[in-house]
């Protein structure tokens, strides 16, 4: 397999860049943009690290973040397997990018900049719900906001072709293959439960 190992190879086999793929880019969050992030419960948040990459979903009943203004994302760490693969990542690298999605949207909207965390509670406090607030915030600094083009969604047809889960392995079954004594009905029949009540 032969394999692309410099720019001037890379940039060979591709067109210049579309003008709208650059005249799209904001430094910070415009009013559309806002707009945009404000209908997102959903995002991938990626970061980078000494071990590697990162990538991790995030979601909420509501805007998965909050603007607090126009160069400041505010992402709530809400309650997980406690990994903190992306909080590590962060505190040691905090080149972070973020990947809204809106369901029924084709486009998607793309922020790259810097995070830190804080485990402020005049912060953390802000997101209450349940009578529980996050550990910690992540804050986010944008350098770049710019919408996807839409030919992926469309082209996997995300939001249109229904639910494809049928017959996919489960969380249990996941485990049980890395551990061949792990009950893995157990934990599905309970997984669902035990996942609502550490939802927040």
């Amino acid at each position: 397999m032969d394999t692309i190992d410099d720019m001037a190879a890379l940039e060979a086999i591709y067109d210049a860049p579309v003008p709208a793929s650059l005249t799209k880019v904001a430094k910070r969050v415009t009013p559309l943009y806002r707009q945009w992030i404000e209908a997102s419960r959903f995002c991938v948040l990626t970061t980078v690290g000494p071990e590697g990459t990162d990538a991790s979903p995030r979601g909420d009943d509501g805007p998965v973040v909050r603007i607090a203004d126009d160069k400041t994302l505010l992402l709530p760490d809400w309650r997980g397997n406690n990994r903190i693969d992306s909080l590590r990542n962060i505190v040691r690298d905090g080149r972070v990018s973020l990947m809204f999605m809106v369901p029924g949207a084709n486009n998607v909207v793309r922020v790259n900049g810097r995070a830190v965390l804080t485990p402020d509670t005049s912060v953390t406090g802000q997101f209450e719900q349940h009578g529980k607030q996050p550990k910690s915030v992540i804050v986010v600094t944008p350098e770049e906001i710019y919408f996807q083009c839409a030919k992926a969604i469309m082209r996997s047809g995300l939001w249109t072709r229904g639910d494809d889960s049928a017959g996919i392995p489960s969380a249990g079954q996941f485990v049980k293959e890395m551990q061949a004594d792990f009950d893995a009905e157990s934990y599905d029949s309970g997984y669902a439960e035990y996942a609502k009540t550490r939802m927040w």
